[in-house]
């Protein structure tokens, strides 16, 4: 099964630099995409959005043309949810999509921001620390989950250009950084691409804007439940074309069905 993850800057710039055409020709199980920066009904309209083959799912922020995720799926899923359910209600604004199968969820998220000051940063924590909680209690779950998006971090000093430059910089606060290890080494959860590519360097996102001009971050994860990990097959973050300040993240998994 493969799977490609983008926060795409907005569907239509992305869909003019020629997205839906790469991702026809890529064979993927599921594509999650995030920050479409687009109502569903402008998205479900036009047919450059749609994809053959694919049912196609959308949430969008009640702010206009402001975030918004989105799920395509080769495969009907038994249902789709909106949010998380999380107090603060910040996955309700369009940032959180998850489509259900028989034995597996895979989810579409688009965390805040805490670049803008600290009034967003004390936001994001609040979402993350909410978020956490959530995690932690569907691992008591019997199902599988793969969480494919833009988390808006980075792990580790391999994940951030100059990881001495952004020490203090949102994205990789000391805390931040804690909460994926917390994540990852408690929680029962691991980084998808982690476990199929161990190549430094490898970043997704430029702050820039432009693929590979400034110093790059890797913040586009797929984080999986624990049996998950060991499906890793293949992972890589695509570069050949640029889509948006983000770079696709494709993981083929040994998941024959879902």
């Amino acid at each position: 099964m493969r799977i490609i993850s983008l926060s795409v800057d907005g569907i239509y710039q992305a869909s003019h630099h020629g997205l839906y055409d790469w991702l026809a020709s890529q064979d993927a199980d599921v594509i999650c995409l995030q920050d479409l920066r687009a109502q569903e009904p402008e998205i479900v309209d036009r047919d450059e959005f749609m994809l053959d083959g694919y049912f196609s799912y959308f949430f969008d922020s009640p702010k206009p043309h402001t975030n918004g995720v989105a799920i395509y799926t080769r495969q009907a899923p038994k249902a789709i949810v909106f949010g998380f359910g999380l107090p603060c209600g910040h996955d309700m604004d369009g940032r959180y999509l998850q489509a259900d199968f028989d034995n597996i969820s895979i989810g579409s998220l688009l965390a805040p921001s805490g670049t803008t000051g600290e009034h967003d940063q004390v936001r994001k924590d609040q979402f993350f620390q909410e978020l956490e909680a959530h995690l932690e209690k569907i691992t008591r779950k019997k199902r599988r989950y793969i969480i494919c998006g833009n988390w808006q971090m980075a792990h580790t000093e391999n994940d951030v250009h100059n990881p001495d430059k952004h020490l203090g910089q949102s994205g990789y606060l000391p805390h931040e950084r804690q909460w994926l290890e917390r994540l990852y080494r408690e929680g029962g959860y691991a980084d998808a691409f982690r476990r199929g590519n161990t190549d430094n360097d490898e970043f997704s996102w430029w702050p820039a804007g432009v693929m590979e001009r400034g110093d790059g971050w890797r913040t586009d994860l797929q984080v999986v439940s624990k049996d998950l990990a060991k499906t890793v097959e293949y992972a890589i973050i695509y570069k050949a074309n640029s889509f948006s300040s983000h770079a696709p993240v494709i993981v083929d998994y040994d998941i024959e069905t879902l």
